[in-house]
C-alpha cells in the first residue's frame, strides 16, 4: 500500500484527506491518505519513523518552515518563500521539499480573471502573504501595498518580494486612496481580522474587480459578502486549496486531476459538516 498524509496542528479540520482521496479515485489508485496531528517538535521524529511505503506528505501550519530543515533538496520556490507545503520521498532516500501554494495562488488568480497588471492591495503580512507576493512576482503584477498592523510583521514577506525584484511596500491597517486603484485585493488575514473594515474595503475596490480571500471556513467572510454585494468577483481559500492540491497530487503520483474534481469533493465535505 502506497501511503500519503497531511500533517499539522491542529489537523482535525483538514479537508486534505477528502481532496486527495477524491484524486486517487479519479486516477484509479489504491492509495491511502490520512491525517496526523504533528507539531514542530514532533515532525523530525514522525518523518524518521515512516516506512518504505510512504510516498508524500502535505504540510500545514505550523510545519511549513521547519519542513525545509528535514528536506534533502528544495525547489527554488520553496527556498525563496522559506516554506514547503509538500515533501515527496526520493527514490534513493531522503525527501524533496516543494511549495504548491505559490502556483496554486497563480492558478486561483488566473481562474478568477484578476487584473494583476494593476496595483495590488494585500492584507496581512505572514507566511501566506509571502506566498502571495511570490505568485504576484511570477505574474508580474503591479506594485503591492501590504497592509499590516505593524511593519515588523511584514518583514519576512517583503523580503521575498525584494528577493524576486518585485515592488512591494508596507501600508497601515486602513483603507487608503490607493486601494481604489487596485486591480485585485487579496486578504491573507485570519478569520475575523478584517471584519471591522469589510464594508470600507469592498466600497474601495469591488465593482467588477476581484477579491481573493484565503479563508474558506466560515464562508463567506464579511469582506467577501460585502464584496459580492457590491458586484465584485470573489475567489476563496477553497479555490486555492483545490489548486494547490492539484500540484501536490502531481508531485506525489506523477498524474494530473481536474481541479473541479477536488473542489467538488471539498465543497461536499463542507456541506456535510454543516
Amino acid at each position: 500500500m502506497t501511503r500519503c498524509a497531511v500533517l499539522g496542528s491542529p489537523i482535525a479540520h483538514s479537508l486534505s484527506p477528502v481532496i486527495h482521496r477524491a484524486a486517487y479515485r479519479q486516477l484509479g489508485l489504491d492509495w491511502e491518505y490520512t491525517a496526523h496531528e504533528v507539531d514542530e517538535a514532533g515532525l523530525a521524529g514522525f518523518v524518521a519513523s515512516l516506512g518504505a511505503g510512504w510516498r508524500g506528505l502535505s504540510l500545514t501550519m505550523p510545519l511549513k518552515r521547519v519542513a525545509l530543515d528535514l528536506a534533502t533538496s528544495a525547489s527554488d520556490v520553496a527556498a525563496t518563500v522559506g516554506a514547503a507545503n509538500t515533501l515527496v520521498r526520493r527514490d534513493h532516500g531522503g525527501w524533496d521539499a516543494d511549495n504548491t501554494d505559490v502556483p496554486g495562488i497563480v492558478a486561483t488568480l488566473r481562474e478568477a480573471g484578476a487584473a494583476v497588471a494593476a496595483p495590488v492591495c494585500l492584507w496581512g503580512g505572514g507566511a501566506t502573504a509571502a506566498s502571495v507576493l511570490a505568485a504576484l512576482a511570477f505574474l508580474e503584477s503591479g506594485p503591492v501595498h501590504v497592509h499590516v498592523r505593524s511593519a515588523a510583521r511584514a518583514e519576512a514577506a517583503l523580503a521575498v518580494a525584494a528577493a524576486l525584484g518585485h515592488p512591494a511596500e508596507p501600508a497601515p491597517w486602513a483603507v487608503l486612496p490607493a486601494c481604489a486603484d487596485a486591480g485585485v485585493t487579496v486578504t491573507t488575514a485570519p478569520s475575523g481580522a478584517l471584519d471591522e473594515l469589510a464594508t470600507a474595503v469592498a466600497a474601495a475596490g469591488a465593482t467588477d474587480r476581484v477579491l481573493f480571500d484565503v479563508v474558506y471556513d466560515p464562508w463567506p467572510t464579511p469582506v467577501a459578502a460585502a464584496w459580492q454585494a457590491a458586484g465584485g468577483v470573489v475567489a476563496s481559500g477553497l479555490d486555492l486549496l483545490a489548486h494547490q492540491a492539484v500540484g501536490q497530487v502531481r508531485l506525489m503520483t506523477g498524474a494530473d486531476v481536474p481541479v473541479d474534481v477536488l473542489r467538488s469533493a471539498a465543497l461536499a465535505a463542507i456541506g456535510a459538516r454543516a
